[in-house]
């Protein structure tokens, strides 16, 4: 077995023009959705999704590129991860095996783990085919343009009614949620795409958009793409929030990054960012206009925007940032074990897909009540090692993997999240030039 940083070939640029680049394009970002918003058919056995598929489809791809390289790949930055992964799942079992149950949520995590690789190796695989490069750039772009063809569907099912009963006769959301609880609670959603999961995921991408916008302000210097991405910001933002309020996060750590990256507390602003301020804050100018005119004129976006920004309208109407999720949140949801039940502390429950009977949705509850402190503190620390690696192979957005690494912390004061899915993608991107080996 070969063993190396980067022993995959380097590809020259084959991006083509024209038609058809167009359905390339159009290929590829279903193939990214299928992985990033992972959703399941109806006519298909129940559990086989798209995330799954791909990665069954990692298999041959990754025999097939074996034998071309003559060795196995396999990144050393990886068997960390994998050591860290293996760890959970032991810890889990154990907890399983002491408490008597049969849930292995997380002691099968290895299989999760393996499986969001394989699909991520057929992902970057496809892409660098395609265009002959993959690298941190290229990757975000693809995740901004699905995220707002997910925030455009999510609007489109719930305006069009022959489109929603095509998306529902044929398109299961179990990855998600049940479609009769999203229309019960009457919730936006695309396909794969709707409470906490998409807000988790939109929030990684507003990170990611605004952290390529400060590249491209310093690549380009072009006030046409510093408007396009930040009318992709401003959508994804808005029409998230209305998907999931956990958007928030992402977008609160979004203005974090520019703040910071943009220098704006400096006391000697360049030119060049006092151009894409003035850009930023017209293009945001001109959507907020349009936003207002719809909250005046159409009921049911006003409604949407009532939902989606809630704590801003209490705020405004009631002197108070508040929301019925963070009002549920601060009363009831955080249950902890008895104080002297030491075993439960220690090693958990293993009590997590019926989360009813601890009675709490909060991440680090349920974490301590399927495999304790050890398993909470070895989850948190494979995070902490794939925020490390991306730092490592990509330091100039080391800003980006630390404000990463917080969302994951953050977003578990709220509900139980697995962002492996997005660093899974980072191991098999190209490094940027002058990383650190």
């Amino acid at each position: 077995m070969e063993l190396s940083i980067d022993s995959r070939p380097r590809y020259e640029d084959r991006t083509v023009s024209g038609i058809n680049a167009w359905v390339s394009y159009f290929f590829l970002m279903i193939i990214v959705s299928c992985y990033f918003f992972p959703f399941e058919f109806t006519f298909l056995p129940k559990g086989l999704n798209t995330k799954i598929i791909l990665a069954g489809l990692g298999v041959p791809i990754l025999a097939f590129n074996s034998i071309y390289q003559r060795g196995i790949w396999l990144s050393v930055e990886l068997i960390p991860a994998i050591l860290l992964a293996l760890v959970f799942s032991l810890i889990g079992y154990i907890s399983v095996d002491v408490n008597k149950t049969n849930d292995y949520t997380y002691a099968n995590y290895l299989i999760s783990f393996a499986t969001w690789l394989l699909g991520a190796y057929t992902v970057c695989s496809i892409l660098r085919k395609v265009h002959g490069y993959l690298n941190f750039d290229l990757l975000i772009n693809y995740l901004i343009a699905v995220s707002i063809v997910q925030c455009s569907l999510a609007l489109a099912i719930d305006n069009i009614v022959s489109l929603k009963n095509f998306i529902d006769t044929y398109i299961s959301q179990d990855t998600v949620a049940d479609v009769e609880f999203l229309n019960k609670v009457d919730r936006l959603y695309g396909i794969g795409a709707a409470l906490d999961v998409a807000g988790t995921r939109f929030s990684i991408v507003l990170i990611g958009l605004v952290t390529v916008l400060h590249r491209s302000k310093e690549k380009y210097e072009s006030i046409s793409i510093i408007a396009l991405y930040w009318i992709a910001f401003v959508a994804i933002a808005v029409i998230g929030n209305m998907i999931s309020r956990t958007t928030t996060v992402g977008v609160l750590f979004a203005l974090l990054y520019l703040l910071l990256s943009f220098d704006v507390l400096n006391q000697e602003v360049s030119f060049k960012n006092v151009k894409s301020w003035a850009t930023i804050l017209g293009v945001t100018f001109i959507l907020v206009v349009v936003a207002m005119y719809f909250y005046r004129t159409d009921e049911n976006i006003r409604g949407l925007l009532r939902f989606g920004f809630e704590g801003f309208f209490n705020w405004v109407e009631k002197g108070k940032w508040t929301t019925s999720s963070t009002e549920r949140l601060n009363t009831v949801m955080w249950i902890w074990p008895d104080v002297h039940d030491y075993r439960t502390w220690l090693i958990g429950k293993a009590t997590f897909d019926n989360w009813y009977v601890v009675g709490t949705d909060i991440g680090y509850c349920r974490f301590i009540f399927y495999s304790g402190l050890l398993g909470l503190i070895t989850f948190s620390l494979f995070f902490v090692y794939n925020a490390w690696m991306g730092i490592r192979k990509f330091p100039c957005h080391k800003l980006f993997f630390i404000l990463l690494l917080a969302l994951g912390f953050i977003i578990w004061l709220k509900v139980s999240t697995d962002l492996f899915l997005i660093y899974s993608l980072f191991y098999f991107l190209d490094k940027d030039e002058g990383s650190v080996v």
